[in-house]
């Protein structure tokens, strides 16, 4: 192309006409499916009333599904395990959403700095758009299942900013928490001033949306299978225009981390080091599974304070004694919906081995996934069961 001569840099976005023709597609196409009014219309008209009385998931996606708390519940038990399901689901999006609609920001006032990137720029402030009404709309939904249901918060939480912990039950001590936090603060600093490192960025967007997309286009389905869609519970038709939106910003990180990255210059081994820690720090937060939540990788000792909770609340109306026999049975016992939530976890593996591996600046260690892929169903079990002795001691 001819280029202008105010153009500082050697490459710019606009030599690649066919990646630059696939960026404004895709914004074109996600400005006439936004989900925004949908989004804020029916969280803004929800009344927990309506539809307090039926799940809001296929089945299968219900909190502790196929344990031993589900296999001894009644029918009405079984519609608020899988509503709670949808309540913590959505919970740990909220929270990666947060970072996602700071970490959008970052990356484009790096990328604003090159030629020809606003195309990116202005895909980015739409989804950040989107996901404050994402986030909006499951907060209210999710607090008021709460206040109905405990009179406090279980899973849900006051706002946050990006520098919390992004996964809300994990394995981490308090150093590994400071930690996590000094070097979210200093990627903050690196990927606003590094066109690579902000790009980059999308790569680990992409593994997470990865992940998402595996279990949320089956959530969606609830709705979109619906026998009566008009009449169908809120929280399902929220489900369902979120995965609509999320679909989107798959694609854009997509597009950005395996093609818009080709347009700048190639990464300094600094920069390189940096984009590998990241992927490694994604590895590191997908490690665990979930016998509780099937789709989340959150570590099960962390939310035996959690079920306790429920578990005496008068949704089951446990005693001490009953409910931490309960934790023991769900969490310490092999059984269908741990092997289920083990599956998903090896699936998630395959899947990000996939997306990553026409990368070249990314190392052996990320390709392979070989630290997520090394925790295994025999692990698992391990852990619940050497925390459970402690959690005991606590409670007793």
């Amino acid at each position: 192309m001819n280029r202008n001569l105010s153009q500082r840099h050697d490459v710019c976005l606009a030599d690649d006409q066919k990646t630059m023709k696939r960026m404004e597609i895709a914004l074109k196409r996600s400005k006439e499916l936004d989900q925004t009014a949908n989004m804020d219309q029916t969280s803004s008209s929800f009344d927990y009333q309506l539809c307090k009385d039926e799940m809001w998931n296929p089945e299968k996606f219900s909190l502790l599904y196929k344990t031993w708390l589900w296999n001894q519940s009644t029918p009405a038990q079984k519609v608020k395990l899988n509503q709670l399901y949808w309540v913590a689901y959505y919970s740990q999006i909220i929270s990666a959403e947060i970072a996602t609609i700071f970490f959008n920001q970052t990356s484009a006032a790096a990328l604003y700095g090159m030629e020809d990137f606003r195309i990116v720029c202005d895909t980015l402030d739409l989804e950040s758009a989107q996901e404050r009404a994402h986030i909006n709309a499951f907060k209210k939904i999710s607090e008021q299942f709460e206040v109905e249901n405990f009179g406090e918060r279980v899973f849900t939480y006051p706002m946050r900013t990006p520098f919390e912990k992004t996964m809300l039950y994990s394995d981490l001590n308090d150093f590994q928490q400071w930690w996590r936090k000094w070097q979210l603060n200093f990627f903050t600093m690196i990927s606003s001033n590094s066109p690579f490192i902000g790009c980059q960025y999308f790569t680990v967007r992409g593994l997470r949306t990865l992940n998402g997309k595996i279990v949320q286009h089956q959530l969606s389905r609830y709705y979109s299978e619906h026998p009566d869609k008009e009449n169908s519970p809120a929280p399902s038709k929220i489900s369902y225009y979120h995965f609509i939106d999320e679909s989107f910003h798959f694609n854009t990180s997509t597009v950005v981390s395996h093609e818009v990255i080709n347009s700048l210059p190639r990464p300094s081994k600094f920069e390189t080091l940096v984009g590998n820690m990241a992927l490694r720090g994604c590895q590191m937060d997908h490690y665990n599974f979930s016998t509780a939540i099937n789709g989340i990788f959150w570590y099960d000792p962390a939310l035996y304070q959690t079920i306790y909770k429920v578990l005496r609340s008068p949704i089951f109306n446990m005693n001490d004694k009953e409910a931490v026999e309960a934790i023991r049975k769900c969490f310490c016992e092999e059984s269908e919906g741990m092997l289920l939530s083990h599956k998903t976890h090896r699936e998630s593996v395959d899947s990000y081995k996939a997306y990553l591996q026409d990368f070249n600046y990314i190392n052996k260690e990320n390709k392979e996934l070989s630290l997520m892929a090394s925790n295994s169903l025999e692990k698992h079990l391990k852990n619940n069961r050497k925390s459970f002795e402690t959690f005991k001691r606590k409670v007793a």
